[in-house]
C-alpha cells in the first residue's frame, strides 16, 4: 500500500527578503544633492493640464500659511523655505514630490482652527442621530456605548489611537519595498487626497460627535467648546495619564465626526493590501472591522460617519488607480528580485498540463523562490514543489500544487519546452471547463474538440463506432 508523504519548508531568513529588497530600492535612488539636477529636469519636463493641480496646491498652501497664527510671522516663512529646499535637492525632492497631497491634507487640518468661527458654518448636532435611527432603526454608537470593559476598552485602543496614526507609514514602507514602482505614488496620491476631502467636508459641514450628545445632549454646539477624547479617557485612566484628553480638548477640528477619516484609513488600507498582497486580505479586514466598531464604542463617531468614510475611502481607490495596476495580477517579487504576474491557471484554480497537471519538478528556471517546498514521497516517483516568493509565506492561492499527479510514463524528455514525463494524450481528463477549452485542438482527434473542422459528435464514441464499422456491401 503506497502512502505519499507531505513536507512544507518554510523560510528561515524573513530578514533577509526585507534587506534584499530594501537594497533594491535604494539601489534606485536618486542620491544627487545638487539642485541644478532638479533645475534640468524641471526645463526639460513637458507640461501637461494635470500639472494645474500644483498651481492648485500653491494657491490653497499660500491661503493657510496666511492665517497660521502659530508660529506666528516670520517664523512661519521657515516652512515654505524647508519645502522648496527639500523639492530642489533630488534626494528629498523624489519624496516630497509624491506627497504633496499628504502634505496639503496636514497643512489644512492644521491651519483650520485658525479660521474665524464667525465664517465658520452652524454646527449640526441632532442631523447624524437623526439620520442613524432613520436608517438603522436606533443609535448604534449608543448602543455599543453601554457596556464598556477594560479589556474592550484595549481592544478598541489599539486600532484607534495607535495603529491609525502608524499604519500608514507602514503601508508606505511595504509598497516602496515590494509592489510595483507606480503603488507608492498611487498611495501618497490616494491617501493624501481621501484625506484632504474628508477634512474639507468636516471644515464645511461639522457635525458633533457622540460624546457631544452623552456631555451636552442636544443643546446647541458653539466653536468655543473644548474636543473630548471620550472613551479614549479611559485609557487615560488606565495607564495613569492625561495623553489623550490633552489632545483631543485642543483638537483643530473637534466637531468632524463626519464622514469618519478613521474608518476611511483603515479601509484604503485595507484596499491597498488586498489588491497588491491579496494572501494577507482576511488580516487587514479584520483589523478594519475592529476598528470600525472601535470608533462607535470610544463614542467618537456614529455608525453613518464609519459608513461615509469607507464609502469615501473606495471612491478615492478607484478614482486614483493607474490603468496600468487596474487588472493587476502580481506577486511581489520572484527569486531573482523581478515581478512575475499570474498565470491563467493559478487565476482560475486550474492544473496546468504543461507543467504535468500542476506538478512541476523543481528546475533552474522556475519561477520560484525556493523559499518553500512542496515534496512527495511515493514508491515510485519523489518530486519536490518550489513555490513562493518573498512575500508569499503561505502556500500559493491556486490549488493545483496540492493535486496528487496521475500516473504517467516514466520516460523523461523534453516535451513542449517543459522538462518532465510525458503525458499521454488518451489520459486527458474530458470536463467542461475552461482548462478543457485553452487547448481544444489537442482533442481534435478524440471527437471532443468543438473547434474542429471535422464537426463536433457527442458522444465521441459515436463517431469512433462509426468509423470502426464496415462499409455496407454493395449491390452489383
Amino acid at each position: 500500500m503506497s502512502r505519499n508523504r507531505t513536507k512544507f519548508v518554510g523560510n528561515s531568513r524573513p530578514f533577509a527578503s526585507i534587506y534584499n529588497a530594501l537594497l533594491i530600492q535604494v539601489s534606485r535612488l536618486d542620491l544627487s544633492l545638487s539642485p541644478s539636477v532638479t533645475i534640468a529636469k524641471l526645463k526639460a519636463h513637458e507640461f501637461t493640464k494635470g500639472d494645474i493641480v500644483y498651481l492648485f496646491h500653491a494657491a490653497a498652501a499660500v491661503f493657510w500659511l496666511y492665517i497660521m497664527e502659530k508660529p506666528a510671522y516670520p517664523i512661519k516663512l521657515v516652512i515654505p523655505m524647508l519645502f522648496t529646499i527639500g523639492l530642489l535637492v533630488p534626494l528629498t525632492g523624489q519624496f516630497l514630490l509624491p506627497a504633496i497631497p499628504v502634505l496639503a491634507w496636514v497643512l489644512t487640518y492644521y491651519s483650520s482652527r485658525f479660521l474665524p468661527a464667525s465664517s465658520r458654518p452652524p454646527i449640526s448636532v441632532t442631523v447624524l442621530p437623526t439620520l442613524e435611527t432613520v436608517l438603522y432603526g436606533a443609535n448604534i454608537s449608543d448602543i455599543l456605548t453601554r457596556f464598556t470593559h477594560p479589556v474592550l476598552d484595549v481592544v478598541a485602543w489599539l486600532p484607534y489611537g495607535i495603529l491609525h496614526f502608524s499604519l500608514p507609514v507602514v503601508v508606505s514602507i511595504i509598497l516602496w519595498l515590494f509592489a510595483p514602482r507606480p503603488a507608492l505614488q498611487y498611495w501618497a496620491s490616494a491617501f493624501g487626497y481621501l484625506n484632504l476631502a474628508g477634512v474639507v467636508c468636516q471644515i464645511l459641514f461639522p457635525c458633533a460627535p457622540p460624546w457631544y450628545e452623552l456631555i451636552y445632549g442636544l443643546t446647541p454646539a458653539n466653536y468655543g467648546m473644548p474636543g473630548s477624547a471620550a472613551g479614549l479617557a479611559r485609557i487615560d485612566a488606565l495607564f495613569g495619564g492625561t495623553g489623550y484628553q490633552t489632545t483631543f480638548s485642543g483638537a483643530p477640528v473637534p466637531f468632524g465626526a463626519f464622514p469618519s477619516l478613521h474608518s476611511a484609513c483603515a479601509t484604503i488600507e485595507a484596499l491597498f493590501i488586498s489588491h497588491f498582497f491579496p494572501s494577507y486580505t482576511r488580516y487587514v479586514w479584520a483589523y478594519v472591522a475592529v476598528l470600525y466598531w472601535a470608533t462607535m464604542y470610544l463614542a467618537h463617531h456614529y455608525l453613518i460617519d464609519v459608513v461615509a468614510g469607507a464609502s469615501l475611502a473606495v471612491l478615492f481607490f478607484h478614482l486614483f488607480m493607474p490603468e496600468s495596476l487596474r487588472n493587476l495580477e502580481y506577486h511581489p517579487v520572484s527569486s531573482n528580485g523581478a515581478a512575475r504576474g499570474r498565470t491563467k491557471y493559478e487565476i482560475y484554480d486550474l492544473e496546468d498540463r504543461r507543467r504535468n497537471r500542476g506538478i512541476r519538478p523543481e528546475s533552474p528556471d522556475s519561477l520560484s523562490s525556493g523559499r518553500r517546498s512542496l515534496t512527495l514521497d511515493g514508491d515510485s516517483q519523489d518530486i519536490t514543489v518550489s513555490y513562493g516568493g518573498i512575500m508569499s509565506p503561505n502556500p500559493p492561492d491556486s490549488a493545483a500544487p496540492l493535486i496528487l499527479p496521475s500516473p504517467l510514463p516514466r520516460e523523461v524528455r523534453t516535451w513542449k519546452g517543459v522538462v518532465g514525463p510525458v503525458p499521454d494524450k488518451q489520459a486527458h481528463r474530458h470536463t467542461a471547463s475552461i482548462a478543457s477549452l485553452i487547448r481544444a485542438d489537442d482533442r481534435v482527434e478524440g471527437g471532443w474538440s468543438p473547434v474542429s473542422t471535422k464537426g463536433f459528435v457527442f458522444p465521441p464514441g459515436k463517431r469512433l463506432n462509426a468509423a470502426a464499422k464496415p462499409p455496407p456491401p454493395q449491390d452489383h
